[in-house]
């Protein structure tokens, strides 16, 4: 039984956040770029859009998208599929789970998702900052797979899990607390309370609501995790962060303490799409893989 529900759920979680995570990349990419912006005066999400459009034409707002499948594939799938089995070993089956024990399922599902899924995001971020520095400092991955094999060479097979893998767990925690035990939570008071009947209306209430607490919880460790996975190594150089939590008070003392929201309005632009789709897409597949 547990078997089932891991591979179901890791089907349906794998699938979901696939087609949500392509459809929500522009955004994705728009948020990254604004993160890592230094120049004076700054863009906004339409500005840094529009400045992506003409230098690097519509293809440029796609830059990273097969690491981006890829990852939520194997991020997503190990995210959802855990979940499951962690909700069943609590007692789910039994008797309603309480908000406190569905935080704790979600958020070691979200750690462990992360986990086996930091050499994708690590080649996504890179391949996504690509086109914003200057051309003799490109990396120029051709894919996720040219990426991955590229860091691996060259900075060895561990790096891909000693660079950012961390704050990638912490903010994947904490993401997945949002996204999933606040969707469960959300579903069953739009249910309980309002009288919402099961179905795609009510599945794009609680995956809305869902989307602004994961954005407003995770913001803040998703600024340091991109700044420390797009710093470069330099020989002889300590780098400038060293850690999650060391990142974000560096940024809150040179830049202020709104500057861990740098980008929170692209966040929850591209939250948002992603998390509906991807809700709406894995409840359609629970229901056709019910009697599987």
């Amino acid at each position: 039984k547990k078997a089932s529900s891991l591979w179901k759920g890791f089907v349906q979680g794998s699938v979901g956040a696939a087609v949500g995570g392509s459809c929500a990349h522009p955004l994705d990419l728009i948020k990254v770029r604004l993160q890592l912006q230094t120049e004076v005066p700054k863009l906004n999400m339409m500005s840094m859009g529009m400045r992506i459009l003409s230098n690097e034409g519509a293809l440029g707002l796609f830059k990273g998208v097969d690491a981006s499948a890829a990852r939520q594939l194997v991020y997503s799938g190990t995210r959802f599929g855990m979940y499951d089995v962690l909700k069943d070993l609590a007692g789910e089956k039994t008797a309603p789970l309480g908000m406190l024990t569905k935080v704790v399922c979600a958020g070691a599902a979200g750690a462990i998702g992360a986990f086996a899924g930091n050499p994708g995001d690590l080649a996504m971020v890179r391949m996504q900052a690509d086109g914003k520095l200057p051309e003799a400092e490109r990396r120029g991955y051709k894919n996720i797979f040219d990426a991955v094999g590229k860091i691996a060479r060259s900075e060895g097979v561990l790096s891909m899990w000693r660079t950012g893998v961390v704050p990638n767990m912490n903010r994947a925690t904490i993401i997945t607390v949002g996204q999933l035990a606040a969707y469960d939570q959300c579903k069953e008071v739009c249910a309980d309370y309002v009288g919402m009947k099961e179905g795609v209306q009510l599945h794009f209430t609680a995956s809305f609501m869902a989307a602004f607490i994961a954005s407003v919880m995770s913001n803040p460790v998703d600024v340091a995790k991109t700044r420390l996975m797009n710093q470069k190594a330099e020989e002889g150089k300590a780098p400038l962060y060293t850690g999650t939590v060391q990142c974000m008070s560096k940024m809150v003392q040179a830049e202020g303490p709104l500057s861990l929201y740098k980008g929170f309005a692209a966040t929850f632009a591209r939250q948002c799409p992603y998390v509906v789709i991807t809700w709406i897409s894995v409840e359609q597949l629970k229901k056709i893989m019910k009697d599987w």
